[in-house]
């Protein structure tokens, strides 16, 4: 049975422990807590470790006063390892306090061990239902299992993969910060790249907690570094700016969009600047957005002595950010020094490659056999109202579920109400609204309204609806999808078409990116509704071959 033994954080309480405590030579966790702050920690030596926590009090550990000590019989060093960085995340996503925790290096990765399962599956949930009764938390498991922020916490437990990229990443930081010089024109250049789902953003999260950290490190080359994270996306913006407010010796205003940071910071030159969905980055200048420029990209590493961006020339959404492999190069040739890394293995998505695949095809027009799949829920609706219905019976279950749409319905920014509606108009859904500080998809209401593009991309949904508007349709002689751009309502998108050389092809390759984003956002499954009866027919007529067989 799991025990929570409260203390007092002082020395004249530590001191006084029985010495033959059954905790004292045993892995135990621990949380120090005030009103407003916690440090969550695991040990095998604890009197010794609470007296070091207390030589810290004036500084790191100020703020805190009690002792929660987490004890169980079955514990070991693996296990409480493993449940210490599962409660940093949790706390980070319960938002009753600001942690004092610093990231996770490579040395202290979670492996796998004997039995992980009994602790992740029975014994946490345990723990957490402990720590809600005695008001250490205030929300339970599944609430926060939801939360954007809890999704990209810098805390996150990383793949192996996750982990080496991380350690590399930060080995040319701390190395290639020293080779910089005041007249280089352009900073050094380390790419990640990779397909939605793959866990960029994650890492990314994990590589600036730990720069962040490193800047109050004396014995860090990165010590006292001025460093910004930077995303060119309102809501993903507010999600960093949320994990700021929780992460102690994070600060909101180094999480920025592009073009303030370059107007703010004029010719001064900063250490690094971490770029996350580079690929909405502007490549052209708007005046729009107050960039006068010709490159965000560009721009940034005339400003930096490090940029480090994450990008996937798959979800390229404009015509005034329009990237590919070749401008990027051009870019990783101009950089004083380069590298690039491929993420590939799928975490978002809990499907097999069968699934992965079909979705890949359709994103080329290719409308395949519907594919086999045990674990992810694919389906495909006859009306807009029918998958609606299920989405929010899904939502009820399992929360996070929403119906988004690709933009072929107007939109407007001027205080009315627009839909996305059924071909037939029976049926309807007010597009959208944003504002706030909470990102949309985690707003209740929200399950009453269709998202767009820009409101989910870079989340995670469990289940996702996704309409398709009229401007994608089928060719049934030709046995593919056929992109109407005229059909299609985001007229900004296609804003900028001076210098492109095949204008159509362009458009339609920015169509079919949002299409690609909107289907993989779901975790857990993936609805989709045509519009375009053709394509509504064909699809219908997969999925029903694959029933019969």
């Amino acid at each position: 049975m799991i025990e929570v033994i409260p203390l007092e954080f002082d020395k004249t309480s530590i001191d006084e422990i029985d010495r033959t405590a059954d905790y004292l030579n045993y892995p135990v966790i621990y949380i120090l807590n005030g009103q407003k702050e916690a440090y969550i920690g695991e040990t095998v030596h604890f009197q010794k470790r609470m007296k070091q926590h207390l030589k810290l009090k004036q500084a790191d550990r100020k703020n805190v006063d009690q002792i929660n000590l987490v004890k169980h019989e079955t514990f070991n060093r693996s296990a409480t390892f493993h449940l210490e960085t599962k409660l940093i995340n949790y706390f980070l996503g319960d938002e009753k306090y600001t942690l004092q925790n610093k990231s996770k290096t490579a040395s202290d990765f979670t492996h796998n061990y004997y039995n992980k399962s009994f602790y992740d599956n029975e014994l946490f949930p345990e723990l957490w239902g402990v720590l809600h009764k005695e008001g250490l938390v205030k929300n339970d498991l599944h609430a926060i299992e939801n939360k954007d922020i809890f999704k990209l916490s810098p805390f996150k437990e990383l793949s192996v993969e996750q982990m080496g990229l991380k350690e590399r990443v930060l080995e040319f930081c701390e190395k290639r910060i020293m080779e910089s010089k005041p007249d280089d024109t352009y900073g050094d250049l380390y790419v990640i790249e990779g397909e939605a789902g793959v866990g960029k953003s994650v890492v990314l999260s994990s590589i600036f907690n730990t720069i962040q950290a490193r800047t109050n490190e004396a014995g860090s080359n990165l010590h006292q570094t001025e460093n910004y994270l930077v995303v060119n996306h309102e809501e993903m913006l507010k999600t960093y700016k949320g994990i700021a407010k929780q992460v102690k010796h994070l600060k909101a205003v180094n999480f920025v969009k592009p073009t303030p940071l370059l107007n703010k910071l004029k010719d001064k030159k900063v250490d690094i600047i971490l770029v996350d969905e580079a690929h909405l980055l502007l490549t052209k200048s708007d005046a729009y957005n107050n960039f006068r420029a010709e490159n965000h990209l560009e721009e940034l590493m005339k400003r930096a002595k490090i940029v480090i961006v994450i990008f996937d020339q798959h979800q390229v959404l404009k015509m005034k950010s329009r990237w590919n492999q070749g401008l990027l190069e051009s870019f990783k040739q101009k950089a004083k020094v380069a590298q690039t890394y491929q993420l590939t293995n799928q975490f978002r998505m809990q499907a097999g490659k069968d699934v992965i695949d079909w979705i890949d095809a359709f994103k080329t027009k290719q409308i395949k056999t519907f594919p086999q799949s045990s674990e992810y829920e694919l389906r495909i609706f006859e009306t807009l109202e029918e998958m609606h219905q299920v989405i929010m019976k899904q939502d009820k279950l399992h929360g996070l579920s929403r119906v988004v749409s690709t933009f072929d319905y107007i939109h407007k920014k001027d205080g009315e109400t627009y839909y996305v509606y059924e071909s037939n108009g029976n049926y309807k859904l007010p597009w959208n609204t944003t504002g706030g500080k909470t990102t949309w998809a985690e707003k209740s209401e929200t399950i009453a309204e269709a998202g767009s593009i820009y409101t989910i991309q870079g989340f995670d949904l469990n289940y996702v609806g996704v309409v398709l508007g009229p401007s994608v349709t089928y060719d049934e002689t030709k046995d593919c999808l056929v992109i109407d751009t005229n059909l299609y309502k985001d007229t900004g998108a296609y804003a900028g078409i001076d210098g492109v050389k095949d204008v159509e092809l362009a458009k339609e390759q920015i169509v079919l990116n949002s299409i690609n984003v909107l289907m993989k956002r779901g975790v857990r499954g993936l609805y989709l509704y045509a519009s375009n009866q053709a394509l509504r027919d064909e699809l219908l007529h997969i999925q029903r071959e694959k029933v019969q067989t």
